[in-house]
């Protein structure tokens, strides 16, 4: 890349739209996904007696296993929406930056 593109995209507000949606959107994601994994984490440290109450009477399977399956889904999940949105938004907002860029 030429140092005149370079120049055209640092200076396009399209650009700082950008990095500014998706540094909020990762942070705000990652904020979510430290609290549900830490929380496991302080649960497991701390409460281990609840985390080892079994469901239901004659019930094998402890609180803990549904709980951990959870947190594994939900980064899953989290994963899934920010991926979703990097390849709709995020994309299309770098293309018109990209042709934009060129254009000039």
């Amino acid at each position: 890349m030429n140092d005149d593109i370079v120049a055209r995209i640092e200076a396009n507000p399209k650009y700082h739209e950008l990095v500014s949606k998706r540094n909020s959107f990762g942070i705000t994601l990652s904020i979510l996904m430290i609290i549900v994994y830490y929380g496991y984490i302080l649960l497991i440290a701390f409460n281990k007696e609840w985390l080892a109450t079994k469901i239901g009477a004659g019930m094998v399977t402890s609180i803990g296993i549904p709980l951990g399956v959870g947190v594994i889904i939900f980064t899953i999940i989290v994963t899934n929406i920010y991926v979703r949105r990097a390849n709709t938004e995020f994309d299309e907002l770098n293309a018109e930056i990209i042709k934009e860029a060129n254009r000039k």
